[in-house]
């Protein structure tokens, strides 16, 4: 955190008061994961930090305003998600290896940020536009790699051009991110994790390249 983060009514906080912003954060962080969204109360996070609720407004207008800043530094951090597709190969084993990545990283990201990307997820669907580009922010960094991808390999000729790059990435990255907000359910039907991860990572690797990957 900077010098510049500053209070509601404009003030730069200093650093006592920024690391009291944070601990409301991390207070409000940790609420999400056990409390529904619609719980969680301004007074509550400020008993949880050992602070007033007056300091909470200090900081932030209300819960959902803290939640959006919590959302936002976790899309920050999705922006790396294009690391994952960005410059990889799609060819032979190495191409095996980029669809297995990509699939453990999606799937191990969505587990870390399981609470707020459910509430995120949940202002998206109400039609809430600052949800919904949090959301679009954190599938555009797999997205638009995978779209790359699919552009170069028809390039290459190594897959059909009558395929549209953009639909087929972002049908992938729906897909996985559906997979990723229900991995629980998974569990419901008998499936286990160290099963899910490589019979994902084939519909990926065949949705890109059309062709069952060589391990």
């Amino acid at each position: 955190m900077t010098g510049q983060v500053r209070t509601v009514d404009g003030r730069v906080a200093g650093r006592r008061g920024q690391a009291t912003r944070q601990k409301l954060l991390d207070c409000l962080s940790e609420m999400l994961s056990s409390s529904p969204y619609r719980d969680v109360k301004v007074i509550d996070v400020a008993r949880k930090a050992g602070t007033s609720p007056a300091t909470f407004y200090q900081y932030f207008p209300d819960v959902e305003g803290a939640v959006l800043e919590i959302a936002e530094e976790m899309a920050k951090e999705g922006t790396g998600l294009t690391g994952l597709v960005s410059g990889r190969s799609w060819a032979g084993k190495a191409g095996w290896q980029t669809s297995e990545d990509l699939v453990e990283g999606f799937l191990d990201f969505w587990r870390k940020h399981d609470a707020i990307l459910r509430v995120v997820d949940l202002g998206a669907a109400e039609g809430d536009k600052r949800f919904n580009k949090i959301r679009m922010k954190v599938l555009n960094s797999v997205t638009n790699s995978l779209t790359d991808s699919v552009k170069e390999l028809q390039s290459k000729g190594r897959v059909d051009k009558d395929v549209s790059p953009a639909a087929l990435a972002g049908s992938l990255v729906v897909l996985l991110a559906s997979v990723a907000s229900h991995q629980k359910s998974f569990q419901g039907w008998g499936v286990k994790q160290a099963e899910l991860k490589p019979n994902l990572a084939l519909l990926v690797h065949l949705g890109i390249t059309g062709r069952k990957p060589t391990k």
